[in-house]
């Protein structure tokens, strides 16, 4: 048997846009069916249930984030300040560039179905990691507990601009600046109060 993968596809990008405007509730499968203009009962030739197609979005949303870090990790820096510049600009240009699947996980995540939350927590757990590890590298002397707070802040910040980013009112190179030079300047003055 075949898929047809563009209308696989045409589903999930479908899901994905109901899901960030009405949420998981708001979303029912006719609604989707409707607005890919196919049965609903097509939609589950491709997913067998609601949970299963939301998960799936909300797992493209993560493998987005996961990408974009590691491909950022294959460039070469100068310095631990560039390498941290170089992946909030990732951040932030993959979170935008595909709000309709990244957004969510800001958004909706919590609110989900625990069946769904349960298949998605290795992965975020996974990117987590990995922020810690870079956090960790670019900051050696901070204490692991601080680190996990630094992490929160810096997604915090990142992640909050899904409401209220306006590109016509300054670009995301721009906002990453802005972000890195905050929390590096932070950084540095917690070093120095703890060495004197």
């Amino acid at each position: 048997m075949t898929v047809d993968l563009s209308a696989r596809q045409r589903i999930l990008d479908a899901a994905a846009g109901l899901l960030s405007e009405r949420g998981y509730g708001e979303t029912s499968l006719r609604l989707l069916a409707s607005e890919v203009g196919i049965k609903a009962a097509s939609v589950y030739y491709h997913f067998d249930s609601k949970e299963a197609l939301y998960t799936e979005v909300l797992q493209a949303g993560m493998d987005i984030m996961i990408d974009r870090f590691e491909a950022v990790e294959e460039a070469d820096f100068d310095s631990g300040r560039s390498r941290l510049q170089a992946h909030v600009s990732g951040h932030l240009d993959a979170l935008h560039s595909n709000l309709q699947y990244t957004a969510l996980h800001v958004s909706e995540f919590r609110t989900a179905p625990a069946t769904v939350r349960t298949q998605l927590v290795p992965r975020r757990d996974e990117y987590e990691s990995m922020w810690t590890a870079l956090l960790t590298a670019v900051l050696p002397e901070t204490p692991a507990t601080e680190i996990s707070i630094l992490r929160l802040g810096l997604f915090g910040a990142m992640n909050s601009s899904i409401d209220w980013f306006d590109a016509a009112k300054g670009g995301l190179g721009e906002f990453s600046d802005v972000i890195t030079d905050a929390f590096w300047a932070g950084a540095d003055n917690r070093k120095r109060r703890i060495a004197s």
